[in-house]
This record gives C-alpha cells, structure tokens and sequence, in this order.
C-alpha cells in the first residue's frame, strides 16, 4: 500500500500540474491524467470557458485523450487521476469507459458524484478518495478567493 500511495501522489502532481494551467487560463482548476501501464496517456482539465462547452471537464479532456492515445474506447487498466471528485457526468463517462480506477484529491460535497451514488461507476471501478486532498482544495479555494475580490 505505501508504494501504491507515492505513485498515487506523484500522478496527482501531474493532475495538480494540469489544475494550474486551467487557473491560469481562468478556468475552475481542475486537472486530470490518466494512466495506463504507469505512463500518462491522456491528460486534461478544465476548458469550459475557453470552448463554451459545460462538458469540456478535465476528467472528459483526460478520457477522450486516453481514448485517442490507446485505440480503443474501453480503459479498462487505465487509472484516471483528478483533483477534485468527479462530477455525475464525468462518473458515468468514467463508467461507460470502463475505468479500472478512479483517485482524486478533493471531495465535492456539493457536486460530486457521490451526491447521486456510486451506481454511476463501472461496477468493477475502484475509488481511492483523498490524495494531496489539501493542496487540490487549496486552489479550487484561491481561485474563487480571487474571483470574490
């Protein structure tokens, strides 16, 4: 489990990576990758400004690209990294891509997907909630922090 948790926190830094650009680019910062055979094949976040486009989540930018990069619409031993706790729409892409399994950093007690329940999962999906929770709160915090000034 110790070895699973340092790989687990060093995709979440590239997720984190992914969060910046989307604050950067004024966007919610929210990051994804996922992972396949421990390599990125798909990473992603948050556009839904930029593309006026309510699907364009990072976690969708992430899968699409996963998708494109392995051939195949299945990920099946894929792990998709996100910081924040998907949504219910991105749970059910997750689901219908059949992710093996999902790690995020923050929970979202407003919007996540656990709000709804976990039917929305590939059934055979695992869910590691909770890595580098603190850091992926922290800039979903700033960044409305500095819209509210």
């Amino acid at each position: 489990m110790e070895l699973e948790s340092k790989g687990d926190e060093f995709f979440m830094r590239q997720a984190i990576t992914e969060a910046r650009k989307a604050f950067s680019e004024g966007e919610v910062p929210i990051g994804a990758v996922v992972v396949s055979d421990g390599r990125v094949v798909g990473r992603g976040h948050n556009l839904v400004e930029r593309l006026h486009d309510p699907t364009a989540h990072a976690e969708m930018q992430a899968i699409t690209a996963a998708a494109a990069s392995l051939g195949g619409k299945y990920l099946t031993d894929c792990t998709l990294y996100v910081t924040v706790e998907p949504c219910p729409m991105c749970a059910g892409a997750c689901g219908w891509s059949q992710v093996a399994r999902i790690v995020y950093g923050a929970s979202d007690p407003k919007r996540g997907y656990t709000t709804i329940g976990e039917r929305l999962l590939h059934p055979r999906t695992q869910v590691t909630p909770g890595i580098l929770a603190d850091e992926c709160g922290a800039l979903v915090s700033d960044f409305f922090r500095t819209l509210r000034r």
